[in-house]
């Protein structure tokens, strides 16, 4: 006897689910941890084993099939495109749970590969045996379509004969859902093939990857679901997803002098919009006094009367022993003259653009960097400016971008952000963070002058770590563009100016 699916229960159906992203604006609050393809892989073996053979694909299609009804209930014609190895196997698991709900369902499967598990050669018969078509072809209609062809497994460089599919899919414009990844993206680093499904929704299972979260992951897995199938994590994470940092109330009984100092050293002629970015977000972020240091040849007079709560220094009179210094922002060559002794003497240092650039080309600098306390130094580069670090290109570090963080926190003794599509947290001691607040609403000039000084008044005016700063500003900055009114450009003076919310 079939079941009747009822749309008012669509919350009661979900309610297993965790949402970790979605096109309404909402992303989860909570640290979830994050786990590569080969843990969650070694996670399902383990669970296979534990609960006898079929049991977690079933629970797998049961989840699909649930979250299918509940994102498109009134979908008629549901396609599912299932792949020879266990992503087929959950799709055509789901196949028969809409089956059982009186859906129409349409599998196109090429047959079962020599490789194909036990579990999916028993989904096939079973799929077969309820009399559920299985053809070697896409249908001639349908309404949404579900990817179960790779998951995983789907980082291919070779043709394949699934390539058409992909390609009828994607031009479809009908609503896709994709188990565990969207196939043709690579699980671990967000990269994804020549060819990769563009799903509006996408339900991990078991564990979130990351190049769910990074790079192009973010683009092609649209709504992002986790289900856990009723197995909890186990093994180290690779990494949490960023949450917000609860700010302390400020008390009514305070002065400027409790929210702490920041001092902004950057500007080369030609470039001072720079500094005065990071300035105004330090100031808008909360510290008590922020100072700048711009160029010689600046005209003090003009800067002072467009930016007067702000203070002009000179670089060697600024207390750096008992401040925070934001360091390179539009600096250029006139950063070498302070570098070396700001890194002998800043108490707390946020260290962006051209002071990295300097960095990356001075090993006089680089032992400088390493021989500072712990916990003293934040770096803040994009994928460019940690490629110079490293001595490596943009690509090898977009193409891991979790471990090109940890080597640089490990290697330069500091806490870590590396910007881009899913900023990346790291710290030897606290471990890595990935951001999923943000958007491309954040790639236009100077708003990486925004986040340093963000983190540098987080760090300052709060009393937190580096890391526990650089976590907050990081999700505050990305929520401000996440919030930004539709049809409103975002200018990197409109982000500082808005860094007081979030």
């Amino acid at each position: 006897m079939r079941a009747v699916f009822n749309t008012h229960n669509v919350s009661t159906m979900l309610s297993p689910f965790i949402r970790i992203l979605h096109s309404s604006g909402f992303r989860t609050r909570e640290p979830l941890p994050v786990f590569t393809t080969q843990a969650t892989k070694t996670f399902e073996a383990h669970a296979t084993f534990a609960f006898g053979s079929g049991v977690l694909m079933r629970r797998a299609g049961e989840a699909v099939a649930r979250l299918a009804l509940a994102s498109n209930p009134h979908s008629p014609i549901f396609w599912i495109a299932c792949g020879p190895g266990n992503n087929g196997g959950d799709g055509l698991e789901a196949a028969l749970f809409l089956h059982q709900f009186g859906k129409q369902v349409c599998v196109s499967h090429l047959g079962l590969h020599s490789t194909s598990s036990i579990e999916t050669q028993d989904a096939y018969a079973r799929a077969k045996k309820a009399g559920i078509t299985l053809s070697l072809h896409p249908p001639a209609s349908f309404d949404s379509v579900i990817d179960a062809l790779f998951g995983i497994g789907g980082d291919r460089t070779e043709p394949s004969p699934y390539d058409a599919w992909i390609q009828h899919i994607n031009a479809s414009g009908k609503r896709v859902l994709s188990i565990d990844v969207p196939s043709g993206l690579n699980g671990d680093t967000g990269e994804v093939n020549s060819l990769c499904i563009r799903a509006e929704t996408t339900l991990s299972l078991l564990t979130i990857k990351p190049g769910l979260l990074m790079g192009e992951g973010r683009d092609v897995c649209g709504n992002l679901w986790l289900h856990r199938l009723g197995e909890d994590e186990g093994g180290e994470p690779q990494a949490f997803l960023n949450a917000p940092l609860s700010l302390a109330s400020r008390p009514h009984a305070s002065h400027k002098g409790c929210f702490g100092d920041v001092g902004i050293v950057g500007g080369a002629p030609g470039m001072t919009g720079a500094p005065l970015l990071a300035a105004t977000a330090s100031l808008h972020g909360g510290a008590g006094r922020v100072y700048v240091a711009l160029p010689t040849d600046c005209n003090e007079l003009a800067i002072s009367s467009q930016h007067s709560e702000l203070m002009l220094r000179n670089w060697s009179d600024l207390p750096v022993e008992s401040m925070t210094i934001v360091a390179g922002c539009g600096a250029g060559h006139a950063m070498q003259e302070s570098l070396a002794s700001l890194l002998k003497r800043a108490k707390r240092l946020v260290l962006d653009a051209d002071a990295l650039n300097h960095i990356s080309s001075s090993q006089t600098l680089v032992a400088l960097l390493q021989d500072r306390p712990e916990g003293s130094t934040v770096m803040t580069p994009h994928p460019l400016e940690a490629a110079r670090l490293l001595n490596t290109s943009t690509a090898a570090i977009q193409k891991d971008r979790l471990g090109a963080a940890r080597m640089l926190c490990s290697h330069f003794q500091c806490t870590v952000v590396l910007k881009g599509s899913g900023t990346v947290i790291a710290d030897t001691r606290y471990g890595v963070r990935i951001n999923i607040t943000g958007n491309a609403r954040l790639a236009t000039a100077g708003t990486g002058d925004v986040l340093a000084g963000l983190i540098g008044a987080h760090w300052s005016a709060q009393g937190a770590s580096a890391f526990q700063a650089s976590c907050s500003a990081v999700y505050q900055h990305g929520l401000i563009a996440d919030q930004w009114p539709d049809g409103k450009t975002l200018t990197a003076h409109a982000l500082a100016l808005a860094c007081t919310k979030g």
